[in-house]
């Protein structure tokens, strides 16, 4: 369910409009609250923040509060730009966590910095996100931004039980992704109604929209850490088969696997950071046993599902902001980065 061509390029042009919108926000933002502040913290949100990514979050956001009756305004690109810090806050975080040393197609900020460094800028963004929402979302808009950024930690907390652990299920994935990936969105999408002043309906329906395209995303990012091209998505392929985490392409192939090629994958899940030798195996295996194609029908079942969220916005004036969620959602299984 791929969007037409001509919904694609009308989708790229507003990305990249709303990049380049978000960024002069998050630019003049910085301007005042950096005054005063240590010239390094300064360079090392620079270099995290400017210049990179495709913004989808603010762009939800700002989507959202349109959608609802909200007007595009510097307080809108504010509210969008809050969104964009705490997304780089948690890609900061990530990569410590993990030990990446890259990040779209170039150092990541870890590697550039230090960890000192990358650590104590991802609390800077963590908090003055949390400041802007406060400000432009009020009360509601802040408890649904906390309630995310907490899950995010708790899926943090679960994807480490559950780290090379071959019995993990797909429920038990779904509870990781749900809260890591989609919550944040589903949030995105909901603080966006919240400040457009939309009604419980449209804050439901844009949450729940959130929620069933983040899983689909992170599902469909999941496919491209084994089907990626390097040069395209800035990472090693089976980067999250180094890390041992259960995603859902082996989750699937554990449970179709014969013995011989149920030993490669468990051999593969223990090896940890040795496993590259076998990377190449384990994605022929994977292929062979259907699980690339298994994963992207439970992708589109998710975007599918987040679509249909969408029926009680049917007025004209509404109908183009929903031809662009109905886009995004499509980009998202056909993105290769």
């Amino acid at each position: 369910m791929k969007p037409f061509a001509a919904e694609t390029a009308a989708l790229f042009e507003l990305i990249a409009k709303n990049a380049v919108q978000v960024e002069l926000a998050m630019r003049a933002d910085l301007d005042v609250a950096l005054r005063g502040c240590e010239p390094l913290l300064v360079e090392v949100l620079m270099y995290s923040l400017l210049g990179k990514g495709k913004r989808l979050r603010p762009l939800l956001t700002t989507v959202s509060s349109r959608l609802c009756g909200g007007r595009d305004s510097r307080e809108l690109g504010l509210l969008a730009a809050a969104f964009e810090y705490l997304h780089t806050a948690t890609l900061i975080h990530d990569d410590v966590l993990d030990h990446a040393e890259q990040r779209r197609g170039r150092k990541s900020v870890v590697e550039q910095h230090g960890l000192a460094a990358a650590i104590l800028a991802g609390d800077w963004l963590h908090a003055r996100s949390m400041r802007l929402i406060g400000e432009l979302a009020g009360q509601k808009g802040l408890e649904t931004f906390c309630a995310a950024t907490v899950d995010m930690v708790d899926g943090e907390f679960l994807q480490m039980r559950y780290a090379a652990d071959p019995a993990v299920t797909e429920a038990q994935y779904l509870a990781v992704i749900g809260k890591k990936t989609a919550g944040l969105i589903s949030a995105a999408c909901a603080i966006g109604a919240l400040h457009g002043q939309g009604c419980p309906e449209q804050v439901a329906a844009l949450a729940r929209y959130g929620e069933k395209i983040g899983l689909a995303f992170q599902i469909a990012d999941d496919l491209l850490d084994y089907r990626g091209d390097e040069q395209a998505t800035g990472k090693k392929v089976c980067n999250d088969l180094l890390e041992g985490k259960m995603t859902l392409p082996l989750i699937h192939a554990l449970s179709r696997a014969n013995g011989d090629e149920r030993e490669l994958l468990l051999r593969s899940i223990q090896a940890g950071h040795s496993v590259s030798v076998s990377c190449g195996a384990v994605r022929q295996l994977l292929e062979r046993l259907g699980s690339f194609a298994w994963c992207y029908q439970r992708a589109e079942e998710e975007m599918v599902a987040g679509l249909a969220a969408l029926s009680c916005f049917d007025q004209d004036w509404q109908r183009e902001d929903v031809v662009v969620l109905r886009s995004l959602a499509g980009y998202i299984l056909s993105r290769d980065r």
